[in-house]
Protein backbone atom coordinates (compact mmCIF):
# COMPACT_ATOMS: atom_id res chain seq x y z
CA UNK A 1 0.00 0.00 0.00
CA UNK A 2 0.76 3.35 -0.70
CA UNK A 3 1.63 6.36 1.94
CA UNK A 4 -0.40 9.20 0.55
CA UNK A 5 -3.79 10.45 0.79
CA UNK A 6 -5.18 9.24 -2.28
CA UNK A 7 -3.89 5.87 -0.95
CA UNK A 8 -5.62 6.31 2.31
CA UNK A 9 -8.91 7.65 1.00
CA UNK A 10 -9.37 4.66 -1.22
CA UNK A 11 -8.68 2.36 1.23
CA UNK A 12 -10.90 3.88 4.19
CA UNK A 13 -13.00 4.10 1.73
CA UNK A 14 -13.28 0.11 0.82
CA UNK A 15 -12.94 -0.24 4.99
CA UNK A 16 -16.17 1.69 5.16
CA UNK A 17 -18.21 0.17 2.73
CA UNK A 18 -17.10 -3.45 3.86
CA UNK A 19 -17.16 -3.11 7.53
CA UNK A 20 -19.31 -0.72 8.56
CA UNK A 21 -22.17 0.67 6.02
CA UNK A 22 -23.82 -2.88 5.90
CA UNK A 23 -25.14 -2.98 9.65
CA UNK A 24 -25.25 0.88 9.74
CA UNK A 25 -29.52 2.02 9.85
CA UNK A 26 -30.58 2.39 6.11
CA UNK A 27 -32.68 5.71 5.02
CA UNK A 28 -36.29 4.35 4.34
CA UNK A 29 -37.90 7.12 2.46
CA UNK A 30 -36.83 9.13 -0.50
CA UNK A 31 -34.11 8.92 -3.45
CA UNK A 32 -31.28 7.39 -2.18
CA UNK A 33 -27.98 10.40 -2.07
CA UNK A 34 -26.01 11.17 -4.71
CA UNK A 35 -22.41 10.98 -2.15
CA UNK A 36 -23.20 7.90 -0.34
CA UNK A 37 -22.34 7.75 3.50
CA UNK A 38 -18.85 6.04 2.97
CA UNK A 39 -17.71 8.88 0.71
CA UNK A 40 -19.27 11.78 3.49
CA UNK A 41 -16.51 10.69 5.55
CA UNK A 42 -14.04 10.32 3.31
CA UNK A 43 -14.41 13.83 2.39
CA UNK A 44 -14.51 15.01 5.71
CA UNK A 45 -11.40 12.94 6.70
CA UNK A 46 -9.43 14.77 3.72
CA UNK A 47 -10.78 18.01 4.87
CA UNK A 48 -9.37 17.30 8.11
CA UNK A 49 -6.19 16.57 6.98
CA UNK A 50 -5.46 19.14 4.56
CA UNK A 51 -6.46 21.62 7.10
CA UNK A 52 -9.57 23.56 5.94
CA UNK A 53 -11.80 24.76 8.92
CA UNK A 54 -13.61 26.44 6.55
CA UNK A 55 -16.53 24.66 4.64
CA UNK A 56 -16.87 27.28 1.92
CA UNK A 57 -13.20 27.08 1.67
CA UNK A 58 -13.21 23.37 1.49
CA UNK A 59 -15.47 22.66 -1.20
CA UNK A 60 -14.12 25.26 -3.42
CA UNK A 61 -10.47 23.34 -2.96
CA UNK A 62 -12.54 19.90 -3.46
CA UNK A 63 -14.51 20.81 -6.55
CA UNK A 64 -10.66 22.03 -8.42
CA UNK A 65 -8.68 19.13 -7.54
CA UNK A 66 -10.29 16.09 -5.82
CA UNK A 67 -13.22 15.54 -9.04
CA UNK A 68 -10.72 12.31 -9.34
CA UNK A 69 -11.57 10.79 -6.20
CA UNK A 70 -15.33 11.53 -5.59
CA UNK A 71 -17.65 10.79 -8.35
CA UNK A 72 -20.40 14.05 -6.80
CA UNK A 73 -19.34 16.62 -4.41
CA UNK A 74 -22.12 18.57 -2.58
CA UNK A 75 -23.09 22.18 -2.24
CA UNK A 76 -22.01 23.87 0.95
CA UNK A 77 -25.99 23.51 2.53
CA UNK A 78 -26.37 19.73 1.69
CA UNK A 79 -22.32 18.55 3.05
CA UNK A 80 -22.98 20.48 5.73
CA UNK A 81 -26.56 18.96 6.77
CA UNK A 82 -25.27 15.63 5.97
CA UNK A 83 -21.72 15.68 8.40
CA UNK A 84 -24.06 17.25 11.03
CA UNK A 85 -26.03 14.39 11.07
CA UNK A 86 -23.54 11.93 10.84
CA UNK A 87 -21.60 12.15 14.00
CA UNK A 88 -22.94 8.56 15.59
CA UNK A 89 -21.82 6.61 12.33
CA UNK A 90 -18.64 8.52 12.56
CA UNK A 91 -18.27 7.39 16.13
CA UNK A 92 -18.66 3.81 14.77
CA UNK A 93 -15.82 3.94 12.22
CA UNK A 94 -13.73 4.98 14.74
CA UNK A 95 -14.21 1.58 17.30
CA UNK A 96 -14.21 -0.41 13.96
CA UNK A 97 -10.79 1.32 12.75
CA UNK A 98 -9.33 1.30 16.66
CA UNK A 99 -9.83 -2.42 16.73
CA UNK A 100 -8.21 -3.47 13.90
CA UNK A 101 -4.56 -2.17 14.91
CA UNK A 102 -2.22 -4.15 16.90
CA UNK A 103 -2.39 -1.89 20.39
CA UNK A 104 -6.17 -2.52 20.58
CA UNK A 105 -4.55 -5.53 22.64
CA UNK A 106 -2.40 -3.72 24.57
CA UNK A 107 -3.11 -3.41 28.06
CA UNK A 108 -1.98 0.09 28.22
CA UNK A 109 -4.64 3.29 27.58
CA UNK A 110 -4.10 6.58 27.91
CA UNK A 111 -7.16 9.49 29.42
CA UNK A 112 -7.08 13.03 29.85
CA UNK A 113 -9.27 15.94 28.72
CA UNK A 114 -8.60 19.71 26.83
CA UNK A 115 -10.61 22.73 26.74
CA UNK A 116 -12.65 23.09 23.48
CA UNK A 117 -13.38 26.74 22.74
CA UNK A 118 -16.73 27.67 21.26
CA UNK A 119 -16.89 30.87 21.45
CA UNK A 120 -14.51 33.97 21.91
CA UNK A 121 -16.62 37.59 22.43
CA UNK A 122 -19.57 37.77 24.64
CA UNK A 123 -22.07 38.62 22.12
CA UNK A 124 -21.43 35.61 20.72
CA UNK A 125 -21.77 33.21 23.82
CA UNK A 126 -25.10 35.05 24.54
CA UNK A 127 -26.55 34.44 21.42
CA UNK A 128 -24.86 31.29 21.21
CA UNK A 129 -27.05 27.58 20.29
CA UNK A 130 -24.80 25.80 22.59
CA UNK A 131 -26.40 28.04 25.97
CA UNK A 132 -26.99 25.30 28.59
CA UNK A 133 -24.28 23.08 27.42
CA UNK A 134 -21.14 24.84 26.87
CA UNK A 135 -20.08 27.04 29.84
CA UNK A 136 -17.42 28.92 31.46
CA UNK A 137 -14.02 27.36 32.22
CA UNK A 138 -9.99 27.28 33.14
CA UNK A 139 -7.41 26.29 31.40
CA UNK A 140 -4.31 25.20 33.39
CA UNK A 141 -2.34 24.72 30.38
CA UNK A 142 -2.47 27.85 29.24
CA UNK A 143 -3.59 30.27 32.40
CA UNK A 144 -6.81 31.26 30.90
CA UNK A 145 -10.27 30.93 30.75
CA UNK A 146 -12.49 30.01 27.94
CA UNK A 147 -16.09 29.41 27.03
CA UNK A 148 -17.20 26.02 25.27
CA UNK A 149 -16.85 22.09 26.44
CA UNK A 150 -14.17 19.54 27.45
CA UNK A 151 -13.07 17.23 24.72
CA UNK A 152 -12.85 13.76 26.99
CA UNK A 153 -10.00 11.02 25.48
CA UNK A 154 -9.70 7.13 26.12
CA UNK A 155 -6.20 6.34 23.35
CA UNK A 156 -3.99 3.29 23.00
CA UNK A 157 -0.31 4.53 23.77
CA UNK A 158 0.08 5.63 19.52
CA UNK A 159 -2.98 7.96 20.40
CA UNK A 160 -5.51 5.59 18.33
CA UNK A 161 -8.96 6.79 20.01
CA UNK A 162 -10.56 3.96 21.53
CA UNK A 163 -13.72 6.19 23.43
CA UNK A 164 -14.51 9.80 23.75
CA UNK A 165 -16.73 12.78 24.82
CA UNK A 166 -17.81 15.98 25.30
CA UNK A 167 -18.92 17.46 28.42
CA UNK A 168 -19.61 20.79 30.02
CA UNK A 169 -16.43 22.46 31.97
CA UNK A 170 -17.85 22.78 35.28
CA UNK A 171 -18.28 19.43 35.81
CA UNK A 172 -15.03 17.59 37.45
CA UNK A 173 -12.94 15.40 35.07
CA UNK A 174 -13.27 12.36 37.59
CA UNK A 175 -16.94 12.63 37.35
CA UNK A 176 -17.25 12.55 33.20
CA UNK A 177 -14.15 10.34 32.89
CA UNK A 178 -16.31 7.65 35.52
CA UNK A 179 -19.56 8.39 33.26
CA UNK A 180 -17.76 7.29 30.05
CA UNK A 181 -15.80 4.53 30.82
CA UNK A 182 -19.06 2.74 32.39
CA UNK A 183 -20.98 3.91 29.36
CA UNK A 184 -17.85 2.39 27.02
CA UNK A 185 -17.01 -0.39 29.82
CA UNK A 186 -17.42 -2.90 26.90
CA UNK A 187 -14.14 -0.57 25.33
CA UNK A 188 -11.48 -1.78 28.46
CA UNK A 189 -11.18 -5.15 30.08
CA UNK A 190 -9.71 -5.82 33.19
CA UNK A 191 -5.97 -6.11 33.73
CA UNK A 192 -5.50 -3.56 31.64
CA UNK A 193 -3.41 0.33 33.11
CA UNK A 194 -4.51 3.33 32.59
CA UNK A 195 -2.56 6.54 32.62
CA UNK A 196 -3.95 10.00 33.70
CA UNK A 197 -2.53 12.69 35.03
CA UNK A 198 -2.99 14.47 38.63
CA UNK A 199 -6.32 15.83 37.83
CA UNK A 200 -7.78 12.35 38.03
CA UNK A 201 -6.34 11.50 41.35
CA UNK A 202 -9.20 10.50 44.15
CA UNK A 203 -10.39 7.56 46.08
CA UNK A 204 -13.82 6.67 44.68
CA UNK A 205 -12.51 7.41 41.00
CA UNK A 206 -9.61 5.10 41.99
CA UNK A 207 -12.30 2.75 43.68
CA UNK A 208 -14.36 2.20 40.44
CA UNK A 209 -11.77 1.46 37.87
CA UNK A 210 -9.52 -1.10 40.15
CA UNK A 211 -13.55 -2.59 42.19
CA UNK A 212 -15.62 -2.44 39.11
CA UNK A 213 -13.59 -2.19 36.25
CA UNK A 214 -10.18 -4.53 37.38
CA UNK A 215 -8.29 -2.07 35.82
CA UNK A 216 -4.98 -0.48 37.53
CA UNK A 217 -4.46 3.21 37.64
CA UNK A 218 -1.20 4.86 36.64
CA UNK A 219 -0.83 8.41 37.67
CA UNK A 220 1.99 11.40 39.04
CA UNK A 221 2.04 11.44 42.61
CA UNK A 222 1.06 14.32 44.37
CA UNK A 223 3.32 16.51 46.89
CA UNK A 224 0.65 15.65 49.97
CA UNK A 225 0.28 11.98 49.64
CA UNK A 226 3.19 8.84 49.57
CA UNK A 227 5.62 8.31 46.75
CA UNK A 228 4.16 5.77 44.29
CA UNK A 229 4.93 6.15 40.34
CA UNK A 230 7.06 9.50 40.21
CA UNK A 231 6.50 12.43 38.14
CA UNK A 232 6.08 9.91 34.97
CA UNK A 233 6.63 13.26 32.61
CA UNK A 234 8.11 11.98 30.20
CA UNK A 235 5.21 9.08 29.53
CA UNK A 236 2.18 11.90 30.16
CA UNK A 237 3.81 14.04 27.04
CA UNK A 238 2.25 10.94 24.97
CA UNK A 239 -1.59 12.17 25.37
CA UNK A 240 -0.14 15.76 25.34
CA UNK A 241 0.94 14.75 21.83
CA UNK A 242 -1.75 13.39 20.62
CA UNK A 243 -3.44 16.76 21.54
CA UNK A 244 -1.13 18.86 20.31
CA UNK A 245 -2.08 17.06 16.75
CA UNK A 246 -5.69 17.59 16.95
CA UNK A 247 -5.22 20.88 17.89
CA UNK A 248 -2.17 21.81 15.82
CA UNK A 249 -2.59 19.89 12.50
CA UNK A 250 -6.36 18.78 12.32
CA UNK A 251 -7.91 22.27 13.65
CA UNK A 252 -9.15 21.01 16.26
CA UNK A 253 -10.23 24.66 17.88
CA UNK A 254 -11.32 25.90 14.56
CA UNK A 255 -13.98 23.57 14.33
CA UNK A 256 -17.07 25.91 13.69
CA UNK A 257 -19.45 24.30 15.44
CA UNK A 258 -22.51 26.33 16.22
CA UNK A 259 -25.12 23.64 17.71
CA UNK A 260 -24.48 20.71 19.84
CA UNK A 261 -24.65 18.51 16.83
CA UNK A 262 -22.41 20.65 15.03
CA UNK A 263 -19.51 20.81 17.73
CA UNK A 264 -20.06 17.42 18.22
CA UNK A 265 -19.76 15.81 14.43
CA UNK A 266 -16.80 18.35 13.57
CA UNK A 267 -15.09 16.89 16.79
CA UNK A 268 -15.17 13.04 15.79
CA UNK A 269 -14.21 14.42 12.18
CA UNK A 270 -11.38 15.41 13.54
CA UNK A 271 -10.84 12.23 15.37
CA UNK A 272 -11.80 10.04 12.63
CA UNK A 273 -8.99 11.62 10.90
CA UNK A 274 -6.30 10.70 13.52
CA UNK A 275 -7.58 7.12 13.51
CA UNK A 276 -8.08 6.70 10.13
CA UNK A 277 -3.96 7.98 9.35
CA UNK A 278 -3.21 6.25 12.76
CA UNK A 279 -4.81 3.03 10.94
CA UNK A 280 -3.14 3.22 7.76
CA UNK A 281 -0.11 3.81 8.89
CA UNK A 282 0.05 0.80 10.37
CA UNK A 283 -1.13 -1.48 7.58
CA UNK A 284 1.50 0.01 5.38
CA UNK A 285 4.13 0.06 8.15
CA UNK A 286 5.05 3.50 8.58
CA UNK A 287 7.50 4.11 11.56
CA UNK A 288 5.76 6.62 13.16
CA UNK A 289 2.02 5.52 13.78
CA UNK A 290 0.55 9.29 14.70
CA UNK A 291 2.40 11.00 11.39
CA UNK A 292 0.29 12.93 9.24
CA UNK A 293 3.19 14.67 7.30
CA UNK A 294 2.49 12.02 4.31
CA UNK A 295 -1.55 13.07 4.01
CA UNK A 296 -1.54 16.90 4.33
CA UNK A 297 -0.61 17.85 0.97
Amino acid sequence: MTTNLDALLAALYVFIDDHVAPTAPRRRIGRPPKLSDAELLCLAVAQALLGFPSTRHWLRFAHARLRHLFRYLPQQSGYTKRLNTAGPLISQVIEALARTVPTWEDNLRLIDSTPLPCAASRETVRRSQLAGWAGYGYCRSHSRYFWGLRLYLVTTAEGMPVTWCLATPGIGEREVMTALLERDHHLVRAGQVILADKGFAGREFEAFLTDRLGIHLVRPDRKDEPARHGRLARSRQWIEAVFDTLKGQLSLEQHGGRTPQGVFARTAQRLLALAAAIWHNWNTNAPVKRSLIAYDH
